[in-house]
Formats: structure tokens, C-alpha cells, sequence
């Protein structure tokens, strides 16, 4: 976008005083004609920048100029160029924008955040865990931007029928590296896994959500919401010493509290029986649950309904 270039050149001229047309364009990957262009733009826009020519010529921005969009901090600048390793489909825009404003910076500070980028990785995906296919996550994006009504072709994960829907968007929240549309459906507001949004088009509509509250706020009520959902169960658990780290890195995700060992083994604080059913039972003998009755008798029926598949024919 011909915005994010000028404000490149601007902060470039800005951190070097003058640059010759052939570097702007080098750091800038553009060709010389774009970067006269782009100059003439920045003046007529009221920027005092200038072209000199000569041996000792090029691209001058007036001395005593500044504006207040580069006072990026090396630490701020860090954080930015680690959000481009988790941006997933958004990243390679995201990564073009942090380029051309690390060609702004000084040549000093660029080979410390250069050198400090390659010493942090960040992934947002989990071990063994297939990145989501979002198809749709780019127009996703135009729609929130523009503040549009989108159409939506959405799987539902507890039926698995696909429906349209025509939702009013808040914006865009990635989560652990699944991205989800926060967005009113007949008034009311939802959230939808991105990578179950089978189509999307925009509307050209303007959104009309029912009321004025941000993303920040709607998607923290309807995360609580989520997570509260189910009725928490404390399960006590023998467990072999040799699966006891393995078993407690299984079922983290499906904890409500930090693990507690008390004189039988672990207790643990589950979302609901169901989580502590599906988490346990594959440890087959190396874990034994101690109580409650509740979950026990899940454990039974869950293991006879296994049998029931797997064990010898009769």
C-alpha cells in the first residue's frame, strides 16, 4: 500500500537526514521512479522533504522535522518483529509493515533488533497440532477493517451441517493459534472458529452490532462464558511414578487449577467429568482414579463400552 511506503520514506529520511534515491528504493524495494513519486507526494502533502542533485545529492528532509510515529523503543521493536512469527495468515502483511519500519531505524540499532530477532522463536501452534486451514481469514480481515456486514457459509462442530449466516463483525481474536470472528448474530454476540467458515463475502453493508462495547470487552464475556460453562470436578488419582510428568503434561489443557498431591497421590481439578473421563482413561492401568463415585462409574462405563468394541468376539 502506497500509505505504509510513504510513511517508510518519511521515517527513513527521518532517522538519516538525507538518502540517496537508489537506497530508499534498496531498502524500500522500489524502483528510483516510485521513490520520486513518492517524494513529490510527502511534499505536496506538506512535508518539507526536497530532492538535491549533484555528487553529493539525493532525498533531504529538513533538519528539525520529526514526527511522533517512530519512537519505538529496541524492546517495542523486538515485540513487533516476534508478532510477525505468530500472525499466521496476517503475517505476511504484518511482516512487510515491521520491515519497512526497521529500514527506518539507524544502522546501529537495526543490527542489535536484527541479531535480537534470531535469538527468539515464537509459534503459536502446539506439538503435534496441524496449522488450521483459513481460507477466509483475509476477507475476514478487510470486513473488520471496514466495519461490513459479512455472509458467512459456517460448519457447526456439534452437528457438522454447514448454514449461512449474515453476522455484524466486533473483530478478530487469535487464541493459541486458532483464530476465531467475534461477531452478533440476530442481535446476539458469537464467536466462530475461522477455520470453520467455509466462505465469507463482505456485505458492502455497514455492521449493525446491538450495542457500543469494544472487542476487548465482548470476547473476554463470552471466553469467561466458555470457561465457565461446565462444573468443575476434583478427582483424586493414583498414578505410577514413572507416567506421573507425562500424565500431568496430558491433561493441563483440561485443568481449572494447578495440580495438588496429597497422601493417596494427585488431586486434580477438571473442567468436568467428561474432561476427566477422556484425559485419564488412556492411561489404562498406569492410572487409577480414587474418587469421586461419579467419575469412577464414567471410567467403568466408558472402559466396557471399549471392551465392548475391541475386546475378543464371541
Amino acid at each position: 500500500m502506497r500509505s505504509d511506503r510513504l510513511l517508510a520514506t518519511l521515517l527513513l529520511l527521518q532517522a538519516h537526514g538525507r538518502l540517496s534515491a537508489p537506497e530508499i528504493a534498496r531498502r524500500l524495494e522500489v524502483s528510483t521512479r516510485t521513490v520520486a513519486r513518492d517524494v513529490e507526494a510527502l511534499s505536496a502533502a506538506g512535508v518539507p522533504v526536497y530532492a538535491e542533485r549533484g555528487r553529493h545529492g539525493g532525498v533531504v528532509l529538513m533538519p528539525g522535522f520529526r514526527t511522533d510515529v517512530s519512537g519505538l523503543t529496541d524492546t517495542e521493536m523486538r515485540a513487533l518483529l516476534a508478532l510477525t512469527d505468530q500472525a499466521g495468515d496476517l503475517g505476511r502483511e504484518l511482516a512487510s509493515a515491521v520491515r519497512k519500519l526497521l529500514a527506518a531505524v539507524p544502522e546501529a540499532r537495526r543490527t542489535d533488533i536484527a541479531r535480537a530477532r534470531r535469538t527468539v522463536i515464537m509459534e503459536s501452534h502446539g506439538w503435534r497440532r496441524p496449522t488450521a486451514d483459513t481460507p477466509a481469514l483475509t476477507v475476514l480481515e478487510r470486513a473488520v477493517a471496514a466495519d461490513e456486514r459479512v455472509r458467512l457459509r459456517y460448519r457447526s462442530a456439534s452437528s457438522g451441517t454447514t448454514g449461512t449466516s449474515t453476522v455484524d463483525p466486533y473483530g478478530l481474536v487469535s487464541k493459541a493459534g486458532v483464530w476465531y470472528l467475534v461477531a452478533a448474530r440476530r442481535g446476539v454476540p458469537r464467536m466462530f472458529r475461522v477455520d470453520r467458515v467455509e466462505a465469507a463475502e463482505t456485505t458492502g453493508a455497514p455492521a449493525r452490532r446491538p450495542d457500543d462495547r469494544d472487542l476487548d470487552t465482548v470476547w473476554s464475556e463470552l471466553r469467561d462464558r466458555l470457561e465457565t460453562a461446565s462444573d468443575p470436578v476434583v478427582v483424586q488419582v493414583a498414578v505410577d511414578p514413572a507416567w506421573r510428568e507425562r500424565l500431568l503434561r496430558v491433561v493441563a489443557p483440561q485443568l481449572v487449577e494447578p495440580p495438588r498431591t496429597d497422601d493417596a497421590g494427585l488431586e486434580l481439578v477438571f473442567r468436568a467429568v467428561g474432561a476427566a473421563v477422556g484425559a485419564l482413561l488412556g492411561f489404562g492401568g498406569a492410572v487409577e482414579v480414587l474418587g469421586p463415585a461419579e467419575v469412577r462409574a464414567a471410567m467403568a462405563d466408558r472402559a466396557a463400552e471399549v471392551v465392548a468394541i475391541y475386546g475378543p468376539a464371541r
